[in-house]
């Protein structure tokens, strides 16, 4: 059966079961695991704290809002991922670089929604958009480049495990990553989230935003692993074609958009000005540098993205062709 980027083979499961290295996996590791789930949990309560009593008085590097899906999924992720680096062997484990630059992401994803940047965000149209292009750009870019998966399933408690598995969650991810569905997907939630009556109603509505910059994050690293991954078709799910397809697919409606936003005299966001802008800067200038946003930076990571799709090709047929002799 083929193997997905983020879905480890039988070996790495074997290993995951094993403990990697021994003494790694004992009952002594698993207490210590357990006292950093609690230290984490106290942390976050006291993180909670601050940022309800003391919001102005905290520095930019705090949270403005705290929330603790984002906090949770950080940590844990975080956690689970260095427990994973030291269970699996060292020849199973991302290279280096790789492992650097799903920390990068997932440390950029959370300075993004959990600092003060945030509060930016929330008053000023052109930094919200430097949000969604960090998220559903370059943070879920630089944590698929990582290949965590393996090394997150490794690290991840083993009562945890088998939920991955399931048929639900299997159906759900070849749904959202088929041929069919990932590109649009990828377009669409751009679209779907800056439909002006909608985006009015997120920016005030704490949950929608924060289900907002979530669908943002995970489609991010959904549609980018498929690009990205280093192996050839099969077992990767797309074929050299396929992601050039896809990457074009994205491209031309987010340049459109871009445009629109950026060349139009209507504002067509006016909560920013409900909220209180941060900047001295008139709605049209908010709005138009936003629309720059999506439109320069967005295609120039599509170029990014097309040449690691040939760097990935070249790489492949090399391992081919010493292989051939």
């Amino acid at each position: 059966m083929p193997v997905e980027p983020g879905f480890p083979s039988s070996r790495h499961r074997s290993a995951s079961r094993d403990g990697g290295s021994a003494g790694n996996d004992g009952v002594f590791s698993r207490q210590q695991a357990w006292l950093l789930y609690g230290a984490y949990l106290l942390l976050g309560a006291a993180l909670d704290i601050l940022c309800t009593y003391y919001p102005a008085t905290l520095p930019f590097w705090m949270p403005w809002e705290f929330s603790w899906p984002v906090y949770l999924a950080t940590t844990l992720t975080l956690a689970w991922f260095i427990r994973g680096l030291r269970r699996l062997p060292r020849a199973d484990r991302p290279a280096l670089w790789r492992s650097a630059a799903f920390l990068v992401g997932l440390i950029g994803n959370y300075a993004v929604l959990q600092t003060h940047f945030d509060y930016l965000a929330q008053h000023m149209f052109f930094m919200h958009r430097w949000a969604h292009f960090w998220l559903h750009h370059s943070g879920g870019f630089l944590i698929a480049l990582g290949l965590a998966g393996p090394v997150l399933r490794a690290g991840m408690p083993s009562f945890l495990r088998p939920l991955l598995d399931i048929k639900p969650v299997r159906a759900s991810f070849n749904l959202l990553q088929s041929r069919a569905v990932a590109p649009l997907l990828f377009v669409g939630l751009l679209y779907f989230w800056l439909f002006p009556p909608l985006h009015t109603r997120v920016m005030l509505d704490r949950n929608l935003y924060e289900l907002m910059n979530a669908t943002m994050a995970l489609n991010g690293i959904m549609f980018w692993s498929l690009v990205v991954d280093p192996r050839p078709h099969p077992p990767a799910r797309y074929s050299v074609l396929w992601r050039v397809l896809s990457i074009l697919i994205i491209e031309l409606p987010q340049m459109v958009l871009g445009a629109i936003l950026s060349l139009s005299e209507r504002d067509y966001y006016p909560v920013y000005d409900i909220c209180g802008r941060v900047f001295d800067m008139t709605a049209l200038n908010d709005q138009h540098f936003g629309g720059l946003i999506i439109w320069l930076p967005g295609t120039m990571m599509s170029f990014v993205a097309m040449i690691m799709v040939l760097v990935n090709l070249r790489l492949n047929e090399e391992a081919a062709e010493r292989e051939r002799l």
